[in-house]
């Protein structure tokens, strides 16, 4: 998995790149986090699918392609650790799927 690891790697220096206009003084680590920053949480997008019924989950083969119904472009809810922590837009990334944050909860 040393693939999976270097684009998490490399999602770091992305989000420091992305943002226009003035660097965030508040975006740098706070010196009381440092005992906590290694510790591992789950990001998870929060992608529903509504109407979707255990009949269309039989029907899952390998390249099958389920309509989520979200339009493109349309904000999605992002989550750590099962919290609410901000919406995203998907993007592309040297050929990886990756969330843009577009606002913070």
């Amino acid at each position: 998995m040393a693939g999976e690891n270097a684009l998490v790697q490399a999602v770091p220096s992305a989000v420091r790149d992305a943002g226009s206009g003035p660097p965030n003084p508040s975006a740098q680590p706070d010196t009381r986090w440092k005992r906590v920053q290694g510790f591992a949480c789950e990001l998870t997008v929060d992608l529903r699918v509504p109407g979707f019924k255990i009949t269309d989950l039989l029907k899952l083969r390998l390249g099958s392609i389920v309509d989520a119904g979200w339009r493109t472009g349309q904000d999605i809810p992002l989550c750590l650790n099962g919290t609410r922590i901000g919406w995203v837009e998907f993007d592309v990334v040297s050929n990886h799927l990756a969330v843009r944050m577009t606002e913070l909860a």
